[in-house]
């Protein structure tokens, strides 16, 4: 339609039917570097179809339709059953076909954990709601794995590649999920201060009665749940259908109205003396929770990393339609600077989340698993902080039109922070930081022997690190400091990286800015010598 005082002039075109991975060239080197270069065909796949602008529809309306909680029927029997929109089914498929849940433990391989990686972040860059359920089975496999009857029972339906949304004993589906819950009401990330308690029963399970405050997918087919056994502490997989097809008493009280996605269901719960198995040694669940929190923090560093390239992939490509001023935005210095900014944030955070990833893939090797337990909560920090700023700046590049729900940019806004507070905050990481160095001396030489083989690259990098080694060294005030030199760390492992694999005008630009401090700490203040356009181009090459 035409219309004489509405012609639509001078808007950006909608970004997509293009290819998320081949437009990625940080994302393609990676993959190729850290091990997972087999599974290139898969992820060019996987890019074009996510990058399609059905896929990326499918992600509006998941969160346009809220999920709705039936907790009875319409004769009053309890259901507790979570209602979807088609739109959340047909992304859970399809993250289920690709194995983004399970792929790495049901086919194990070198670089197995890297591809997943680099498929989880192109997830991410489409919706994120339904990553909660995606990571949190991915995470709790690995313990379940160390339980005989639950292997036995479960990990052949967990390691399927289909999504079966029915609610229904665990024999009679296609496919399963799994969720947790760890937090009450009295205690946040003090979980030792729940009250939940757990009584053995005859048949060496155990009755579980108490709440959980957040209580993630509910409709997941069972849940990692801490309570206080008799020996402590304890953790407990507690299905959603008891062992004689009877439905186990977790009463579902209401879907909490989270700030970020609405496409997801996280909710509050009741156990009435719900049937759980102890999982691990009894006295030791946050142990044994936290073996599972290894990889769901893998996957906050990814999730935030995917949302800040697409945050960033919108913000460019609309740059390069949009004129103000007589100009292109993308043609503009000052914009240039800002673009460029993003685009180096980005690239660093991807390089540095698919090199955790390959410690991931090195189960065995002792310095990989040293480095693994440093840079997990390390990483969780840092990048989840950048998440929410990028996003914000990237929203501004947009105006107006960023600000409002028809385009991506508020959904990824409104989503960033959880990361940072889910699975530990930001304080819990820098302290899982202290404690990592403190637990082995072997971490800090594991790490020295990360940043070497960059050393002799740029005298900054050099520098830099030789201020880090005198942070570790000095032991006054650690906790004070933590989060300083977790900040730190993780830049110079960034440096690291960048000076070794990207282009020399990428990883100068990071070392200028990030380490020399030729920058104004908030983005679209780098020197004048950096080569913005250049950033520019590799950051969406399309």
């Amino acid at each position: 339609m035409h219309w004489p005082t509405h012609e639509v002039l001078n808007q950006s075109p909608v970004l997509a039917d293009y290819n998320l991975y081949q437009s990625d060239a940080a994302l393609q080197e990676g993959v190729q570097r850290e091990g997972a270069a087999w599974a290139v065909g898969e992820l060019n796949a996987t890019g074009a179809e996510l990058g399609c602008a059905d896929s990326l529809e499918l992600g509006r309306l998941a969160n346009q339709h809220a999920p709705q909680l039936r907790a009875f029927d319409a004769k009053g029997h309890r259901r507790d059953q979570i209602e979807f929109h088609p739109a959340w089914h047909t992304l859970m498929q399809g993250i289920a076909a690709r194995g983004f849940h399970s792929a790495p433990w049901a086919q194990p391989r070198e670089g197995a954990h890297v591809a997943r990686a680099a498929g989880y972040l192109l997830q991410a860059q489409v919706e994120a709601g339904t990553l909660c359920p995606t990571t949190m089975t991915y995470g709790a496999i690995p313990a379940l794995a160390k339980h005989a009857q639950l292997a036995r029972d479960w990990l052949p339906t967990l390691y399927r590649r289909e999504y079966d949304a029915r609610d229904l004993p665990l024999p009679q589906k296609r496919g399963g999920l799994i969720g947790m819950g760890m937090t009450e009401k009295q205690g946040g990330s003090d979980v030792r201060a729940n009250t939940t308690l757990a009584q053995p029963q005859a048949d060496g399970s155990h009755a579980l009665t108490g709440h959980k405050w957040f209580f993630s997918a509910p409709q997941c087919d069972a849940h990692l749940v801490l309570a206080q056994a008799p020996e402590g502490l304890s953790c407990f997989f507690v299905p959603r259908w008891r062992p004689d097809g009877s439905k186990n008493p977790v009463l579902v009280q209401r879907l909490k109205d989270k700030l970020g996605n609405k496409s997801n269901a996280s909710s509050e719960v009741e156990f009435h003396a719900a049937y759980g198995l102890l999982l691990g040694e009894a006295g030791r669940g946050v142990p044994t929770i936290l073996e599972m929190g290894t990889y769901t923090r893998l996957d906050c560093v990814l999730g935030t990393t995917g949302m800040m390239r697409q945050a960033v992939s919108q913000a460019i490509h609309h740059s390069r339609h949009r004129s103000a001023f007589g100009q292109l935005l993308a043609q503009q210095p000052l914009m240039q600077n800002v673009l460029a900014d993003l685009a180096l944030e980005t690239e660093a955070a991807i390089t540095l989340s698919l090199r955790m990833a390959r410690a991931f893939d090195a189960q065995d090797d002792e310095a990989e698993t040293l480095l693994r337990r440093l840079l997990t909560p390390a990483a969780k920090y840092w990048v989840c902080k950048r998440g929410p700023e990028l996003a914000a700046e990237a929203m501004e590049v947009m105006g107006g039109n960023g600000y409002v729900e028809e385009g991506v940019h508020a959904r990824i806004y409104r989503e960033m922070p959880v990361n940072s507070i889910w699975e530990g905050s930001g304080n819990i990481m820098c302290l899982d930081v202290l404690r990592a160095i403190g637990k082995s001396p072997r971490t800090v030489e594991v790490l020295q022997a990360e940043l070497a083989p960059a050393l002799g690259r740029h005298p900054g990098y050099d520098r830099y690190v030789a201020r880090l080694q005198a942070q570790f060294a000095d032991t006054a005030a650690l906790e004070t400091r933590a989060r300083r030199l977790t900040q730190q760390l993780v830049l110079a492992v960034q440096a690291s990286l960048l000076l070794q694999h990207a282009p020399d005008f990428v990883a100068e630009a990071f070392v200028a800015s990030r380490l020399e401090g030729d920058w104004g700490d908030s983005f679209g203040t780098l020197g004048a010598s950096v080569a913005k356009e250049a950033l520019i181009a590799r950051a969406l090459a399309i």
